[in-house]
């Protein structure tokens, strides 16, 4: 069946839940636009309120976590924390992918800020070798190893120092187009991660924190911990919030979103389109079309050309990945051309937590 592509946005029907109606608009776009009347006001009435409740944490020397990636979200949210009076700790986690330019954004911003930078590092054998399991498996999604274990080192802290707010990057304008369900994996799939590294007889999880469903439901509704999407409480721009981080906290921009991590860089930019016909730069145009920040035909125009700027860049991504990785070439192209499978042919917590879900919806009508 032919691919419809809608006609405000950038998403089509090729891709999972995507419906393109007679008006030539998505169920994509659609959902993008009535989310806003609910994440605005999110878990408060108000900025206020949020701000207040805040304010009442136990801890004396920080009453909040703000995790920062060296990408414009994380770090617009670490300078708003500031602007707003609170008492944040920056968090990072490095799993030995950082490029120098998300290194250098992190220590320029918690330096002109004067905030405490926890960084927490994975011993880069071990990670090294739970990526070699993942690319093993066939699996989409091998970023949720970073994204599993970023979550855990954050709720992990916030238990340490009794802090009851995480305020993080992620925001509906940004990030409101939601991913395809075959894009990507259930985030808080810690059986997941561990059964895919058993599988392949990876190495034991020393540095590697991870987080899954029952970590959630003490963290959230034991420990009342809870996870802010922090810039849906403010009038958030990102070009605008770019030029203010360019100006006041020498900051460095990157090509694409999350391209922060040579790692995620590669990812997105090689790994994904080539292994498995996915170029998330669609969802990511997308939500900045209808934000306002690109009009449909520039990003359409942007999305014509390669993720990466020049092939001599890919190449040097590639290099460095494969000297990283231990890969030979030969290692890379087997591993492309190999069929894809999919997160819950191992064994996962994500029909657990969708069956949560819907008790807790019923529940709730």
């Amino acid at each position: 069946m032919k691919k419809e592509n809608c006609k405000r946005c950038l998403m089509n029907t090729g891709m999972s839940d995507v419906k393109v109606f007679n008006d030539g608009t998505c169920s994509s776009c659609r959902q993008y636009f009535s989310e806003i009347k609910r994440v605005k006001p999110a878990y408060y009435d108000s900025l206020e309120s949020l701000l207040a409740s805040i304010r009442k944490n136990k801890s004396k020397k920080y009453d909040c976590i703000v995790g920062v990636s060296g990408g414009v979200d994380s770090s617009y949210t670490l300078v708003k924390a500031i602007e707003l009076g609170l008492k944040p700790l920056a968090v990072h986690m490095d799993n030995g992918w950082n490029s120098e330019l998300a290194n250098s954004n992190i220590k320029n911003l918690c330096n002109k800020l004067d905030v405490d930078l926890y960084t927490h590092v994975i011993d880069w054998d071990e990670y090294r070798e739970l990526m070699n399991c993942f690319f093993k498996a066939d699996v989409v999604d091998v970023e949720l190893l970073y994204d599993n274990a970023m979550i855990a080192v954050n709720y992990n802290l916030a238990r340490k120092f009794k802090i009851n707010h995480i305020l993080a990057g992620t925001n509906h304008s940004t990030e409101g187009i939601p991913m395809p369900s075959e894009w990507n994996w259930f985030k808080f799939d810690k059986r997941n991660i561990k059964s895919i590294v058993k599988f392949y007889n990876g190495p034991k999880l020393k540095t590697m924190p991870t987080f899954g469903v029952i970590n959630y439901i003490l963290d959230t509704y034991l420990r009342k911990i809870k996870w802010i999407d922090f810039l849906d409480h403010i009038d958030y721009k990102k070009s605008i919030a770019l030029e203010e981080l360019v100006k006041n906290y020498n900051y460095k921009p990157y090509e694409y979103k999350h391209y922060e991590s040579v790692f995620t860089r590669f990812y997105q930019g090689y790994i994904l389109p080539n292994k498995f016909g996915i170029d998330k730069r669609i969802v990511h145009l997308s939500a900045e079309v209808l934000n306002g920040d690109l009009t449909r035909d520039e990003a359409v125009q942007i999305l014509s050309k390669s993720p990466y700027s020049s092939e001599e860049n890919l190449n040097l991504d590639k290099k460095y990945f494969l000297k990283k990785m231990k890969w030979k070439e030969s290692d890379l192209t087997n591993y492309l051309s190999r069929k894809k499978r999919n997160h819950d042919e191992f064994k996962s917590e994500k029909k657990l937590w969708n069956n949560l879900v819907r008790i807790y919806s019923y529940r709730k009508k």
